[in-house]
């Protein structure tokens, strides 16, 4: 036998007490059970041991005496409620130590709907013909598309010049925040350096911004069909998406009346998508201010991903949002990656628009302490960015897009021209989206199945847009050569024309076009 004396503080009595009448008070002596032991009884210390404290909450102060055989472990945890309140001691009872390393909750709600689809599509290309990516929005895969001579240059000189080798400040170098501002800054959305943060990518830029507006238990509206990142950030974070649609019919306008429908006392932010991926699309000025009207009646801040900004044709023109807006505060995400066509730079941004000081000192102090998680995003890029943003000449700009929208109408009429498909003309970025009339492809179940196919037969891999929560159409990816674009939707046509079904309504549907 051993006796193991535990010292105990229980809330006991809500009402200070004397040392002269504590005795009635230590009468009270509860059973505590332990495992392994026969019993676990409470005596009061003596009088001489009691501490009190002087405030309305008083805490006696137990011996605990625990009885055991001497073949037992040492008691080293007891865990006791009183009044609802725990207090631990340590472990009870040692068990022997095992490996028990499990992935956090965080990671196991971390999801990417795009690489969970393609990667479930168990399928290999036909080995007669050469295969055509017009998957991934990454515009150096062909090399048809490099950057201007500058921007490398601007690169080359700051890494020659050792003065960019340390650490940043976490969200960037004051002179680099000043480039971006100046770059940016209108009178309709004045920018000063302390609005701007820098961030490793538009993808990070997006993920700051969700976790500054919102907490867990929260919701924030999506566009569908929008970019997958955004629910992957969110769901991992414990915010709900709510999808607001958009209308293939009108361009990929926003269903206003759904999107104001969905908002309700957890929403936290809206996001606007402009231009679009994947759909292409470019919201008029008219458009954006009734958008802007629904955030204000709502009280609802936005945050605009603005990565493909300036990235329209030419028949179209783009607005940034915080130009049109009086009074919603907006964090607008942008970078590199795409305009300058480096997305492997990770160089992006958050620009703060809050003329109202809606947002005040604390968005923007949760914005500084978010970054400081890594520190911010590459030096040496940095270090190139008032040269690159102040002198790529408008010529790189404009031959890009020209290239992009020859593209785009090329496989915009390749398309239209196809029974079953119904493309919608994009106005810029560098996607195209095409409607299914699974109608008329009754073998296959959904765009998934479409896709697959259509890579196992005819080697052109196409996006299914249930990755984009958008079931029965496909993105196609506009940023690839001429000719591999003809070729691909060669083959397209090809493989509709093979599986197609209702042939007796082609015609009407060529007339209809």
């Amino acid at each position: 036998m051993h006796s193991i004396l535990l010292l105990l503080r229980l809330p006991w009595c809500a009402e200070p007490v004397s040392a002269e009448n504590s005795r009635q008070h230590l009468g009270i002596c509860p059973t505590v059970h332990l495992p392994g032991f026969s019993s676990a009884l409470c005596r009061p210390r003596s009088a001489q041991e009691i501490h009190f404290t002087q405030t309305t909450l008083r805490m006696d102060s137990y011996l605990i005496q625990v009885n055991g055989h001497g073949d037992h472990a040492p008691v080293l945890d007891v865990h006791l409620k009183t009044n609802g309140n725990s207090i631990s001691l340590g472990k009870v009872k040692g068990r022997k130590p095992r490996w028990a390393v499990r992935a956090s909750e965080m990671s196991k709600k971390t999801f990417n709907p795009v690489r969970a689809i393609v990667d479930s599509m168990k399928v290999e290309p036909n080995p007669k013909k050469a295969m055509i990516s017009l998957s991934l929005g990454d515009p150096t895969v062909f090399g048809n598309l490099p950057t201007n001579d500058e921007v490398t240059r601007a690169v080359k000189e700051v890494l020659d010049s050792g003065c960019y080798n340390g650490y940043a400040p976490s969200v960037g170098y004051q002179s680099c925040r000043e480039a971006v501002a100046a770059y940016y800054n209108c009178p309709e959305a004045p920018l000063e350096a302390q609005d701007v943060i820098l961030t490793s990518g538009c993808s990070q830029a997006i993920e700051l911004a969700l976790a500054v507006l919102a907490n867990p238990g929260q919701n924030i509206l999506v566009p569908r069909p929008g970019f997958s990142l955004y629910k992957t950030l969110a769901l991992s974070m414990g915010i709900e998406v709510k999808l607001y649609n958009l209308l293939p019919e009108k361009a990929w306008e926003i269903d206003l009346k759904h999107l104001e429908s969905l908002v309700d006392e957890k929403t936290a932010c809206l996001i606007v998508n402009n231009p679009s991926n994947p759909c292409g699309s470019v919201f008029s000025k008219s458009h954006l201010q009734k958008i802007l009207a629904v955030a204000s009646r709502q009280c609802v801040p936005i945050l605009a991903d603005e990565i493909y900004g300036d990235m329209v044709f030419a028949d179209c023109k783009y607005e940034p949002i915080a130009t049109l807006s009086t009074n919603v505060p907006i964090l607008s995400c942008g970078g590199l990656a795409k305009r300058w066509l480096v997305p492997g730079w990770r160089m992006g941004w958050i620009l703060i628009h809050d003329r109202r000081d809606i947002f005040g000192n604390e968005i923007r102090d949760g914005l500084l302490r978010l970054s400081q998680r890594i520190l911010g995003p590459c030096t040496i890029v940095q270090g190139a960015l008032e040269r690159i943003l102040h002198r790529t000449p408008p010529e790189f700009y404009h031959n890009t897009l020209s290239i992009l929208k020859s593209n785009a109408d090329l496989c915009y009429a390749a398309l239209s021209a196809i029974p079953g498909l119904q493309p919608v003309r994009p106005a810029g970025a560098m996607y195209l989206m095409v409607e299914i009339e699974m109608e008329h492809f009754p073998e296959f179940e959904n765009d998934v199945e479409f896709t697959e196919r259509l890579i196992s037969e005819q080697s052109v891999f196409c996006l299914p847009a249930t990755c984009f929560e958008y079931p029965n159409f496909f993105r196609v990816v506009i940023t690839v050569p001429e000719e591999m674009i003809l070729e691909a939707c060669s083959r397209i046509q090809e493989f509709c024309e093979m599986h197609y079904q209702g042939a007796e309504g082609a015609q009407d549907l060529e007339c209809d076009k």
